[in-house]
């Protein structure tokens, strides 16, 4: 497998920034339409796993991207 290149690191970067703040949103509405406390939502992002994976490829592709050069 081939590296990935400055452009794809971007694009996948800007891809998962987009899907994380989503899917943050979704559960922070659907925390206000269950009248859960401010605590206990961000409770919950803080230990959703899927949130940690995502934090941690976009940890992992910008250090990539510090790597690779611009095309």
């Amino acid at each position: 497998m081939t590296d990935p290149s400055h452009q794809d690191c971007l694009e996948s970067i800007e891809v998962l920034t987009t899907y994380r703040d989503r899917l943050v949103s979704d559960v922070k509405a659907m925390g206000q339409r269950l009248k859960l406390p401010q605590k206990q939502v961000e409770a919950t992002l803080a230990s959703h796993a899927e949130l940690q994976r995502i934090e941690a490829v976009l940890i992992q592709l910008a250090s990539q991207l510090e790597t690779t050069t611009p095309s």
